[in-house]
């Protein structure tokens, strides 16, 4: 790409919060969050020509990878709020983007690091795209919501167990279940009076391997240090890891 400018690979989205994106507390729920963070990325992927339809011409789909969020107040249903994203570097495999949300009074309320793989089609493997740009994905590399890429999480192996199993609205077009699920599963660990006082203040997550239908996750939960909790999902239907988490309040 010719004469990059910085205009040119930012988007910012407008959303207002609905009832259905709340909680009990007319907030807006941590996993309806993720959902505006992927919506916004979606968009922007899709503006630069690297969305899902034009993977698809090379036999390739993104896959959301890990996230690590900073949230400074909680937004409330009827709160308008804009979103603004941008690819910011190549680290490996993983192509990392950055977000920053801010409120009506462009205060800057939640900021965001994330990592995304491209994956191949027949082999469900990482690939690299060559013709990718390097120079349109590594342009913005200084530019950061969150200065650290997004966290590699240790594996927890002992806490309270939990156990959901996977249903028809837990799953997306891909076929597997969709990246916000696992973030309301660990939210679900919480008893409804935990949530009517707490609400997050940080979210780490990793996506380690995908849950299919009617597969059955045990979660592990471990408080860590203060109102900090740690999360490890394992499908008991192949024994694999299918997620690690961290929640902060």
């Amino acid at each position: 790409m010719k004469n990059i400018v910085e205009k040119d690979l930012v988007l910012i989205s407008k959303f207002k919060v609905s009832s259905a994106e709340t909680d009990m507390e007319a907030r807006l729920s941590l996993g309806a969050l993720v959902n505006l963070l992927i919506q916004s990325a979606t968009r922007s992927a899709y503006n630069l020509g690297f969305g899902f339809d034009n993977l698809r011409k090379h036999n390739l789909f993104w896959v959301f990878n890990r996230l690590t969020m900073e949230i400074f107040k909680p937004v409330k249903w009827n709160e308008k709020i804009t979103i603004e994203t941008w690819p910011k570097d190549i680290v490996g495999l993983l192509y990392t983007r950055d977000f920053i949300v801010r409120d009506e009074k462009d205060n800057i309320i939640v900021k965001a690091t994330t990592a995304w793989l491209p994956i191949d089609l027949e082999t469900k493997r990482p690939k690299r795209k060559e013709s990718f740009e390097s120079d349109f994905f590594t342009y913005l590399k200084d530019k950061n919501a969150i200065e650290e890429p997004p966290e590699k999480l240790p594996e927890t192996k002992d806490g309270d167990l939990f156990e959901v199993r996977s249903t028809f609205f837990d799953i997306d077009f891909n076929k597997h279940v969709t990246s916000t699920r696992y973030v309301d599963w660990m939210m679900d660990t919480f008893p409804i009076d935990f949530h009517r006082d707490n609400y997050p203040k940080g979210l780490s997550i990793n996506y380690l391997k995908e849950t299919m239908p009617g597969e059955k996750i045990r979660i592990v939960r471990n408080m860590n240090k203060g109102k900090e909790y740690c999360f490890e999902g394992l499908n008991l239907n192949n024994s694999k890891r299918a997620f690690r988490g961290r929640i902060s309040f």
